[in-house]
């Protein structure tokens, strides 16, 4: 058994009853995911030091500067400790800078200055990370919402140095001997507007008796100069040799150096020492993570699922900060103007419409509320509305998933927005392609409006975005429809059926489909790519959120629909490459599960399993959910079957662990699955409290027998929004064996638009 997974094991066997432990920031692992690479992800995740929803995140850094595999488990060395945003391997980071003890000699070079660390020596919980390097060296992190209480502690072998690196692009930095601190701004990421700075301020408790500046070019080092701007540029400074601890407290802003100095005073300024930034934090994480207590279950369990809502509990970020009378505003990375009110980024709703923020309004209504505003006023502050803010709009992946999640907000009572102008900014998106990425507005929107979908191989992934748009315009649909706007429910009702033209009869698949009506040739149903987004046309056939019963009825029947659901499990688990020339991630991860032509790992499959409740067979969901949970994930390094993904995987298990799932965002529904815990107790915002009550359940009884809410017979295969806000309990009777006679009528489906 690996070290990491062995220490979680000793900390939860000390736990053992949730009733005597508050202290659920013991069952998480931070490193849980990151032993990840290119060519096979196990989450893509580092080991994130931060508060919930944090501005800025803390992180050591194995990887070299610029390179978004910031931090892997195999790497053997650390090159710095990190300022961090990053919210995928894949889209690198922006507005870094890093910190680096060294001892003896003064190393600059990334590279050379990196120390040897063993797991053994780590330790990553959400309040506090710690490494012993092999040379005795210690680093220590605690995080506020937007800094960082730090502790490098020197074992008297030579000098005693600490470099600061500006990354990878221009940086601003200057020394202040007398005061004891580093002030400065760094300037690099992508797609960054020209006056985008990260100030930061960081302030040590040790005077500084010696420093200088350096470049990358050549390491120069420059002695006893305070200041430096330039690309790829950084500091030191020296502290009195001997053993010794030094303290740093760095927080940052976008608005101004004065800002930046604000925080870190009121964030950090009455903390005397890293101990007290780690107990607040400890409080912090343990009230967030205490609003869903979960009981029973093995103590594996409960580090996997306590793991798991951390990490969903980063994104989005805060944008935002508080000015000297503590009155919200930001710096807006649409417009590159500062403004009063909320703004959240780092997220991609093609990833995180599905669980993560169907998550958030469950949980944290008031800030979902406020995600709603940041939305709209993205739209006003750049043209469009945001569909993956990192940190402004970048346009990635496919789908106009903005009005999933104000759909899904109106129709659970978060109605802190105008309806009116998110529907005129959503026709916008639909009837125009925006200058950044494919999901920037709608690639192949005249098609398919036109055609009723998106040409293949006119469009690049144009069946998946068929299907994308499609979900979106019932959205759209919808919330004209709750808010009384019959022009837009009428423009919107016209095309949320699309997802009919790209579904052949004769392959039983959705499929390609040029402009002239031909469907693409030589089809094979597990070849990736082509017309569709990271996966094959057994992953995508099930993407019709709204519309289950529609999709049902172009398969033939219910009969059918539950034999193809089976048929997914017990495919072969094999695939072309298709389009994209050689395996990619997804699809060796894919393979390696060994689940058939289930792919969990990616996005577009991830609801799924749920789909038997649609069908008058709930219990094959409850089965393979059970069985996706306790295969697929854990809360080691190895704890993910694929990306992350901005914590949308991690809602995904926190969901279904507690037995639910939002199937279709823009409705009110929760599709119920098989609850891993014995009891879980949501403590609402609204201060009710909502009891899921699994009597009998273990790893063995996966199946619902029977169910009560609030003491009244349930038999419907979900549960409203509105059911669990007004607080208190949902019984379910689990065992062994299926109960083939429950959720089976007609009535007790979820949600489809075709049968309303």
């Amino acid at each position: 058994m690996k070290l990491i997974k062995a220490g979680i094991l000793a900390i939860c066997a000390v736990n053992t009853a949730f009733a005597q432990d508050a202290d659920l920031v013991k069952y998480v692992n931070t490193l849980q995911g990151t032993n990840s690479e290119h060519r096979l992800t196990r989450g893509n995740t580092y080991p994130t030091t931060a508060l919930p929803f944090g501005m800025h995140t803390w992180t050591p850094q194995t990887g070299n500067n610029g390179d978004g595999w910031k931090y892997q488990y195999k790497k053997e060395t650390i090159r710095g400790f990190q300022q961090a945003h990053q919210c995928s391997s894949w889209t690198n980071d922006y507005c870094v800078f890093s910190l680096m003890p060294v001892a003896g000699k003064l190393v600059v070079n990334e590279d050379a200055r990196a120390l040897k660390f063993s797991h053994a020596n780590e330790v990553a919980k959400p309040n506090y990370y710690k490494v012993k390097f092999d040379n005795g060296i210690t680093t220590e992190i605690s995080p506020s919402e937007r800094g960082a209480h730090l502790r490098f502690s020197f074992t008297g072998e030579g000098d005693n140095f600490l470099v600061l690196d500006g990354y990878t692009e221009q940086s601003d930095i200057k020394i202040d001997i007398k005061n004891k601190r580093i002030t400065g701004w760094v300037h690099n990421g992508r797609g960054l507007t020209d006056n985008f700075k990260s100030y930061f301020e960081v302030i040590f408790d040790s005077p500084i008796v010696a420093c200088g500046t350096w470049t990358k070019e050549n390491d120069k080092i420059n002695p006893s100069e305070t200041a430096i701007q330039g690309k790829k540029v950084g500091v030191y400074v020296q502290f009195k040799s001997g053993k010794r601890s030094v303290q740093a407290k760095a927080a940052s802003s976008y608005v101004s150096p004065e800002q930046a100095d604000l925080t870190l005073q009121r964030e950090l300024g009455k903390d005397k020492n890293l101990e007290a930034t780690k107990l607040a934090a400890q409080k912090v994480w343990n009230k967030h993570l205490s609003r869903i207590l979960v009981e029973g279950g093995t103590e594996e369990e409960k580090a996997t699922f306590y793991s798991c809502f951390f990490r969903a509990s980063l994104f989005s970020r805060q944008f935002f900060e508080y000015d000297k009378n503590g009155k919200p505003y930001y710096f807006s990375p649409y417009d590159g103007k500062v403004h009063e009110g909320y703004m959240y980024t780092d997220t991609g709703f093609w990833d995180t419409f599905r669980a993560q923020f169907p998550l958030n309004a469950l949980m944290y209504p008031k800030m979902h509320g406020q995600y709603m505003q940041a939305m709209l006023a993205a739209y006003d502050q750049c043209g469009w509305l945001p569909s993956w803010s990192f940190p402004g709009e970048a346009g990635s992946m496919i789908g106009n998933h903005a009005i999933s999640l104000f759909a899904d907000a109106w129709a659970k009572g978060i109605r802190t927005f105008d309806p009116k102008k998110a529907l005129e900014a959503y026709r916008h998106e639909a009837f125009n392609k925006g200058p950044w990425g494919p999901a920037n507005g709608r690639d192949g929107w005249k098609e398919y409006f036109e055609l009723g979908y998106v040409p293949y191989p006119k469009y690049r992934e144009a069946t998946a975005k068929t299907l994308e748009y499609a979900y979106d315009d019932f959205c759209g649909y919808q919330l004209a429809k709750m808010t009384n706007n019959p022009f837009y429910e009428g423009v919107f009702a016209r095309q949320m059926y699309n997802y009919k033209n790209v579904f052949n009869p004769a392959t039983g698949f959705m499929q390609g489909r040029d402009g002239d009506g031909q469907w693409s040739a030589n089809f094979d149903p597990i070849e990736w790519g082509g017309p569709f987004t990271e996966g094959a046309p057994w992953h995508w056939v099930w993407s019709v959120f709204h519309d289950i019963k529609g999709l049902t009825g172009l398969i033939g029947s219910d009969q059918k629909f539950v034999a193809k659901l089976d048929s997914v499990f017990t495919e072969p688990n094999k695939f072309k490459v298709g389009t994209y020339g050689g395996p990619i991630h997804e699809m060796t991860e894919m393979a390696m599960i060994n689940m058939g032509q289930y792919a969990h790992g990616n996005q577009p499959i991830q609801h799924m399993a749920y789909l038997y409740n649609y069908a008058g067979q709930p219990w094959k969901s409850q089965y393979h959910l059970r069985n996706i949970m306790s295969k697929l994930y854990n809360a080691t390094e190895d704890g993910y079957p694929g990306d992350e993904d901005q914590g949308q995987t991690s809602s995904w298990y926190v969901l279904s662990a507690l037995g639910l799932y939002s199937v279709c965002p823009g409705t009110d529904q929760y599709v119920i699955g098989s609850p891993v815990f014995k009891k879980a107790t949501i403590t609402l915002e609204n201060g009710r409290k909502f009891v899921i009550d699994a009597t009998n359940n273990s790893q063995a009884n996966v199946y619902v027998q029977s169910a009560k809410l609030n003491g009244k017979a349930h038999t419907q295969n979900y549960i409203t929004y509105g059911d669990m806000m007004k607080g208190g309990t949902f019984n379910l009777l689990m065992d062994s064996k299926p109960n083939t006679s429950r959720g089976v009528a007609e009535g007790d489906k979820p949600f489809s638009v075709s049968a309303k």
